[in-house]
């Protein structure tokens, strides 16, 4: 298994690397800078049932095309502050999977969600992957959320996982989707750093990724 780390003055090597030869998993060889994973919930967003959408009145709204799907198992944690960190981490994973969907990098939702070299690099990655003719598609599912550290109420880490294995990566042009088969690596291990702005909500600003992590793997 291969690690990707996103330094916060580089470029976060990560989830949705690129040629999307196929979000669904396959060998994790050199081609994973080359896939791209991330995700999003269709429509408004899809928390688990033990999470209330209406209780988030200033919650965003997600424009996805039909041939993607997303479902966000996130249960509460009974704290406030780590419940709004995940929240907030779980609508950046939406964020991110609507920005490769449009084809645009920094949509309102990625601005929202993402900061720093976080928001660098995926909008850069957004622009590269339109212009080399790709999309994504499929179904995305986020589960395994969970708060790691939170220091003064302003920062904290988090974690969650990515199931892959019908996501995929799609040429825009034909419509031909670039299947792969599903393996562990198509389960990953996100970790992350995150930041409340000013605004109240919580920020992505740096983050890793490890495909095939045993804590993620379900098969």
């Amino acid at each position: 298994m291969k690690r990707r780390t996103l330094p916060v003055a580089a470029a976060l090597a990560a989830t949705a690397a690129l040629l999307l030869t196929a979000c669904g998993g396959g060998d994790d060889s050199s081609k994973d800078k080359d896939k791209i994973a991330g995700a999003g919930a269709g429509g408004s967003g899809s928390p688990s049932p033990s999470v209330s959408a209406s209780a988030d009145k200033n919650a965003p709204t997600f424009a996805f095309p039909s041939d993607i799907t997303v479902t966000v198992d996130r249960e509460s944690t009974g704290d406030t502050t780590k419940d709004a960190i995940l929240r907030d981490v779980a609508y950046s994973t939406q964020a991110n999977i609507e920005a490769f969907a449009k084809g645009v990098g920094q949509t309102t939702n990625m601005n929202r969600y993402f900061a720093a070299a976080a928001l660098t690099y995926w909008a850069n990655r957004v622009e590269t992957v339109k212009k080399d003719g790709l999309t994504v598609t499929g179904d995305y599912r986020y589960y395994n959320f969970e708060v790691t550290d939170v220091a003064n109420g302003k920062s904290a880490a988090a974690r969650y996982c990515e199931d892959q294995s019908k996501a995929y990566g799609k040429e825009i042009k034909s419509g031909k989707v670039l299947r792969t088969k599903t393996s562990n690596n198509s389960f990953v291990l996100y970790t992350l750093q995150a930041q409340k702005d000013s605004a109240g909500d919580w920020q992505v600003t740096q983050q890793n990724w490890k495909k095939g992590d045993a804590s993620c793997v379900q098969r």
